[in-house]
């Protein structure tokens, strides 16, 4: 506590004038109470939990069945009820305090008399996340060091060059993996497959991908030198962070060295916000196609833009994709539903423990469009901001939802701002779409150390949407029209996930390919040749590339069974047969998911000279879900029959 000119110690509770306190802080650790050194990060901790455990319960009564939050008028119609209330509140602050000051006391006797020394920002961070483990994914907690990372989460922006970098397996080296459109790396010339040697005098070589990529961030308009390592082909030896520039002067002809280019290139860092709109476009017949990757600040602007654009190049029907988009503003969401119906519709009410959690958001601007037909894409990443848009469309009869059933997250998040610079993203209430449902899949138990509990759909209920159709709670958004995404060969899955393949050969195929090309034809038109896969195939053979094999995994399971059953003797003839019959032939399987694997080549090479605008729109071709969409959109009579079904 401050007080003009004077502080008041914590271990003593003396006061002390402000020019005093440093020669007092060197003395404390000879106080009887030592101990208490780590006062700060206590009242921290203290702050924290007075937050989780009296702030928001004591404000609001606990109610039983579907957890509505009780009127003014049933909390107090009797004065038996209203004391009885009374004692359990005073009850539950009793029990916050007592708990506080045990948590308390016993760090006291750990910080004094431990065997060994304590780190209080890990011990007490720990208790921290165990004790927010218990209520949900959701409810985070972030010190000061990691503030920057929750508000670049919310905002979707942060300061750096733009660009993904990656760990190369084979090499042992960070790389350039994708840089973004109009960012500072794209501009700087920086291609897939670019060696980081070092950022200023800090060498990169034997680094973490984390550790990189926080020497790339910083704040906005600081310039550093990056050098790279640029190489002729995929066998040219590894340079180290001392090797000295190949070029001069940006344009001046590199020298010819084994290693290939060394490149000293200066950027200035900039604040970087990706697109929540990465590409629309007409993709025929008059269909538009719109894809959202993000809720963040001002997406909605954009979005708007984006069907303006479309609307005037002639768009008649739209295909609205929000797969894989995990949520992000509720604000934004309204915003974006509110294009689509008109002004003045409660679009979401949310319900929590205290009277500032219950909302109701509606529509407040005049639509763009209400007939244009629509279909809105999910799947099973598919949440919380992404959810209301779907569903709100779905609970109104505006559009028809396709794909797979959603995430089903129904709860809503509250930035809090805690002492010494810290934030906790806090969950404050649940949300309920137009037709009254809310779509929350997983209950949240908060006893026995806490555990979810996953909704069966025999216990969800029954809403109506706008024109009577039937819909449910609980589970996330199950779509009008079920329609399943392509499935990922195990043998894909392996060459394109990083981290996977220790021989990266997919990577370097894809860098090589770069490096021989310095032109492609326009991404809706890309193809690779069979000369090019032929190719590809030869080194992913040469490369030694191996992966599990699920086929492999099952066989060893069922002979494992089979002799632990004592099935195996008599059967053993039939289960060397079958293992012959599954021997594993890596050219045969490169052969037969070609058409898969050659769409992740295009997708990556495509990436490199148009970005990702080029890549989804070349992808929209062989999408399974985008042409159903489409074909959707183009029979009006199915269209009208799911969204009005006749009675």
């Amino acid at each position: 506590m401050l007080f003009y000119g004077y502080k008041r110690c914590y271990y003593t509770g003396k006061l002390y004038f402000c020019n005093d306190m440093k020669q007092h802080k060197a003395q404390r650790y000879n106080h009887p109470f030592s101990g208490l050194t780590i006062t700060t990060n206590m009242r921290k901790l203290f702050y924290i939990l007075l937050i989780m455990c009296i702030s928001l319960p004591v404000m609001g009564q606990k109610t039983k069945g579907k957890g509505k939050t009780k009127s003014a008028t049933e909390q107090t119609d009797s004065p038996k009820k209203a004391a009885c209330q009374a004692k359990e509140e005073k009850n539950h602050n009793f029990e916050v305090s007592r708990q506080l000051e045990t948590f308390s006391a016993i760090y006291k006797q750990l910080d004094m008399m431990y065997v060994d020394t304590l780190d209080p920002e890990v011990t007490v961070g720990n208790g921290i996340s165990a004790m927010l483990r218990s209520l949900d994914p959701y409810t985070e907690y972030y010190p000061a060091s990691e503030v920057k990372n929750l508000r670049s989460m919310l905002t979707g922006k942060y300061a750096g060059i733009g660009a993904l970098i990656k760990h190369d397996m084979k090499h042992d080296r960070i790389v350039i993996d994708e840089p973004y459109e109009g960012m500072p790396a794209a501009e700087a010339g920086l291609k897939k497959g670019d060696i980081i040697l070092s950022i200023d005098d800090s060498t990169m070589i034997g680094k973490s991908v984390t550790f990189v990529s926080s020497h790339l961030r910083g704040e906005p308009g600081t310039t550093f030198v990056l050098k790279i390592q640029r190489r002729h082909d995929n066998n040219a030896p590894l340079a180290t962070p001392t090797a000295e520039s190949s070029r001069g002067k940006k344009g001046k002809k590199a020298s010819n060295n084994d290693a290939g280019e060394i490149l000293k290139i200066k950027i200035t860092r900039r604040a970087i916000q990706l697109p929540c709109v990465p590409y629309y476009g007409l993709i025929g017949d008059n269909v538009g196609y719109l894809q959202l990757t993000q809720f963040t600040d001002d997406c909605a602007r954009d979005v708007r833009r984006a069907l303006v654009d479309l609307r005037q190049q002639g768009m008649t029907r739209l295909i609205f994709d929000l797969r894989s988009n995990t949520g992000g503003s509720l604000a934004e969401a309204i915003k974006i539903v509110n294009m689509f119906v008109p002004r003045g519709i409660t679009l979401v009410t949310t319900k929590g423990k205290i009277k500032r959690s219950n909302n109701e958001y509606k529509t407040e601007q005049e639509p763009l469009d209400t007939i244009m037909p629509t279909v809105v894409l999910t799947n099973d990443n598919t949440a919380s901001a992404s959810e209301i848009t779907a569903g709100s469309l779905q609970d109104l009869d505006r559009a028809v939802v396709m794909g797979t059933r959603t995430y089903g997250k129904g709860l809503v998040q509250l930035p809090v701002d805690l002492p010494h610079g810290g934030s906790l993203k806090l969950t404050t209430s649940k949300y309920y779409i137009p037709s009254g449902r809310c779509i929350q899949a997983i209950n949240y138990k908060h006893t026995g150390g806490g555990y979810r509990e996953h909704i069966p759909d025999s216990l969800t209920q029954e809403f109506k949407t706008r024109g009577g159709r039937t819909v449910r709670d609980g589970g996330g958004i199950k779509p009008d029209v079920e329609v399943k995404a392509d499935s990922l060969p195990n043998i894909a899955f392996y060459l394109q996930q990083s981290g996977l393949d220790s021989t990266e050969v997919m990577f370097h195929y894809v860098v090589d390919y770069i490096r021989r090309h310095p032109t492609i034809a326009p991404a809706e038109e890309f193809n690779i040749t069979d000369k090019d896969y032929a190719e590809f195939k030869k080194q992913v053979v040469e490369s030694g590339f191996k992966y599990d094999r699920e086929t492999s995994k099952q066989f060893e399971e069922l002979v494992k069974m089979a002799k632990f059953e004592g099935y195996y003797d008599d059967a053993k003839a039939e289960f060397d047969a079958l293992k012959a019959k599954l021997q594993h032939n890596l050219e045969r399987e490169l052969d037969n998911n070609r058409n898969t694997i050659q769409q992740l080549l295009e997708r990556d090479i495509i990436a490199a000279y148009y970005y990702q605008r080029g890549a989804i729109a070349n992808s929209l071709r062989t999408d399974t879900q985008v042409q159903e969409a489409k074909k959707l959109l183009l029979d009006n009579n199915r269209y009208q029959n799911i969204l009005h079904p006749a009675r």
